[in-house]
């Protein structure tokens, strides 16, 4: 089974996507960080081949054997990502990886084109949605930077995100809609597995 997670940054995603993971037991995959590894090698050496690259997620994440989890979250990666991904050769290489790796097991993947392009077969495909104020302030708290700063790199993210030519930002035609502005973190994790455990018994409502 793939739970299929999307939204723009500061929805919740990454937070959410790993603790219903745990919760039903599913490997979590988070598609944002392979971007990150493909802007930090970038960043390292321009001329770095995405499909070349050796990108780990086992709990860290891992580029070339070293830990980098931290790095990929500065703000130069987190720029750079989102102009990586709307590379047709970095995709094509991300999304080959993301593939092969959905095709057997149950994940829980989180992304902005799980839904609709790496995995549209997902029994159960979510999009997280949010005031983009409390979602400039939810990162600002997990970066330790000023919210006006976050939220005026989050409006040119989903505006790239949003009008690339390859997998633009955009909710499934079947996916759930879930607006997390109100709603705790648990809230939305407990939604999640509750409507994963229908589809597994068969409910599509």
């Amino acid at each position: 089974m793939i739970v299929a997670i999307d939204g723009p940054a500061g929805a919740g995603k990454s937070t959410v996507a790993r603790a219903a993971a745990q919760a039903l037991g599913f490997t979590y995959l988070d598609t944002g960080a392979m971007y990150r590894c493909v802007a930090l090698a970038r960043l390292r050496d321009s001329e770095s081949d995405p499909a070349t690259l050796e990108i780990v997620l086992a709990g860290n994440v891992m580029l070339g054997g070293e830990d980098v989890s931290d790095e990929i979250r500065s703000p130069a990666v987190t720029e750079l990502a989102s102009e990586v991904a709307a590379e047709s050769q970095v995709r094509a290489a991300m999304a080959a990886r993301q593939q092969q790796m959905l095709a057997s097991g149950d994940w829980v993947a989180e992304g902005r084109d799980i839904g609709t392009v790496i995995a549209p077969h997902a029994e159960l495909k979510i999009f997280l949605t949010a005031d983009p104020a409390e979602r400039a302030r939810r990162r600002a708290e997990q970066t330790g930077r000023p919210v006006s700063d976050v939220l005026a790199e989050q409006q040119e993210r989903d505006r790239r995100d949003g009008e690339r030519d390859l997998s633009p930002l955009l909710a499934a035609a079947d996916a759930v809609q879930l607006d997390t502005t109100t709603l705790s973190a648990d809230d939305v994790i407990a939604e999640i597995v509750q409507l994963a455990a229908r589809r597994s018994d068969g409910d599509s409502q």
